[in-house]
């Protein structure tokens, strides 16, 4: 399927270019000299982009055209990373990241948009089957490759991956794929667009923050702000008349359970990269480059179930194929929540990653065809990027959830390690500070000494850690479980007419 390739190589960009940064963050941090504190804003700034401006992007892909956008943000992603590849100091870098996450943003619903109006709707999700397949291989090989070759050539190489990709996908959709047909007449809802911009900016800057202390005015602030412009958001859509999001849309139960399940599937996939750069660096003491290995073993595997998924929701109905997908997700945290362990055999991440990765995308899968199968004509782009948004809010939350998760239990078994060994709080708490402070920073970013795991007062922090990791993974798998559930009883049972 040509037709398939150039969309979803650009959908691809969307996680590969914040992947490779993410996981070769360290690098990148040392080389420029940037502040502790800023790291995190660093590695989330063109995320953050992407969260405040899908919902804009979508509507404005069904008034220009899908395809004319889709190009020009592949077009303004090459340019900012080969600017980005050129970067001087730390505050270059960082204003290219921000236009990065808006070249970005046309490249998050677009595509999706984009297989509505230019494949036939029973093959479909066929092609969405293989656009995640395009993803898995892609996101699979390339963080082994940079992260070899950062350590052979520098950091800058890494900002030549995305242009590659952008450029291959450029050729596909000017050759193949067909413009969509243009809205003209529709109007931006500048209003909308702007209450869920910064709707979705508070809460992401909010739960970044929460890391911190939930009390704290860096943390509650934004989320007030977060509560008080969703609020007024219902109240201007329900009176616009045409809103940038139609509200009706939510009374349909099968869209309303896609959209819970691509909150839900986005949250697990980003809390376990914050799992394995934590477990994996602090107890199991493993470097960057072996846990973006960890992404490799199985992804051929994932990509042919990931086709097959596709082909079973054109032939039955995207819900046997939505369940089957969170149960294989919560059955990675459930593997991990009875594994982890600090002489755990490193080899068992790989199952654990292989099964949240699987399931990962083949949820996708299902859920991109529910959504789509809703889209009116001439709002494919605009339907698309709703997914997407609560797609960016879930991803935005999941680390956030497991490192609150994880402080919670952490703390609760080296308090318990303390009272049976005789120690005072306080002096327990001292020697767990750089554990703490290093569970907030970026995968793979530590900049403590993991033998303090070992050595703080006596206490077995990495045991207390491991039990802290597995309470973490059994409460989170609970929540693609529920949401089966809700899949299993409200989804279709029987395929509806193709819209």
């Amino acid at each position: 399927m040509p037709v398939v390739l150039g969309p979803a190589l650009a959908f691809t960009v969307t996680v590969l270019d914040p992947l490779v940064l993410s996981l070769n963050l360290p690098q990148v941090t040392r080389a420029l000299h940037v502040p502790p504190q800023m790291v995190g804003l660093l590695g989330g700034a063109a995320t953050l982009v992407m969260a405040t401006a899908v919902l804009a992007a979508g509507r404005l892909a069904d008034a220009v055209g899908l395809k004319r956008l889709l190009m020009l943000g592949l077009g303004l992603v090459t340019v900012v990373d080969l600017l980005s590849m050129l970067s001087p100091g730390y505050g270059f870098l960082l204003a290219m990241r921000f236009l990065d996450g808006l070249g970005m943003t046309a490249l998050l619903g677009v595509p999706l948009g984009l297989l509505k109006v230019s494949v036939a709707p029973e093959r479909r999700p066929a092609a969405i089957g293989v656009m995640m397949a395009v993803d898995v291989i892609l996101c699979g090989v390339t963080p082994a490759f940079a992260g070899w070759a950062v350590g052979a050539v520098g950091w800058r190489f890494l900002f030549l991956i995305t242009p590659l990709v952008c450029l291959v996908s450029l050729w596909f959709t000017a050759r193949y794929v067909p413009e969509s047909p243009v809205q003209r007449a529709r109007s931006l809802d500048v209003v909308g667009v702007a209450l869920i911009g910064v709707t979705l900016l508070g809460l992401v800057i909010g739960l970044a923050a929460a890391q911190n202390g939930l009390s704290r005015p860096e943390t509650w602030v934004p989320l007030v702000i977060s509560v008080a412009t969703a609020v007024l958001f219902v109240l201007h859509a329900r009176r616009a008349a045409d809103p940038v999001v139609d509200l009706s849309l939510f009374r349909n139960a099968p869209f309303s359970v896609a959209l819970a399940a691509t909150f839900t599937l986005n949250l697990l996939i980003a809390g376990l990269s914050v799992v394995l750069g934590q477990f994996g660096s602090v107890v199991l003491r493993m470097s960057p480059e072996s846990i973006g290995l960890l992404y490799l073993p199985g992804s051929l595997l994932i990509a042919g179930a990931v086709v097959l998924a596709g082909r079973l929701v054109g032939t039955y109905t995207p819900r046997p194929v939505m369940v089957t997908g969170l149960l294989v997700m919560a059955a990675s945290g459930l593997l991990l929540a009875g594994t982890a362990g600090p002489t755990m055999a490193v080899w068992l991440l790989v199952p654990a990653t292989w099964l949240c990765n699987l399931g990962w995308v083949v949820t996708s899968t299902s859920v991109s065809e529910t959504v789509l199968s809703q889209a009116p004509p001439g709002r494919s782009g605009t339907v698309a990027s709703v997914q997407m948004a609560f797609g960016v809010t879930g991803g935005a939350f999941g680390p956030t959830l497991y490192l609150l998760l994880l402080d919670l239990f952490f703390q609760r078994e080296w308090l318990a390690d303390a009272k049976s060994r005789g120690l005072s709080v306080a002096r327990a708490e001292q020697s767990v500070d750089a554990v703490r402070s290093g569970m907030a920073q970026t995968p793979g970013g530590t900049s403590y000494d993991p033998n303090l795991l070992r050595q703080a007062s006596g206490l077995n922090l990495g045991l207390d850690f491991s039990e802290g990791l597995r309470l973490t993974m059994l409460t989170v798998s609970i929540l693609p479980i529920v949401v089966a559930a809700a899949a299993f009883v409200l989804m279709p049972r029987r395929k509806q007419p193709p819209a």
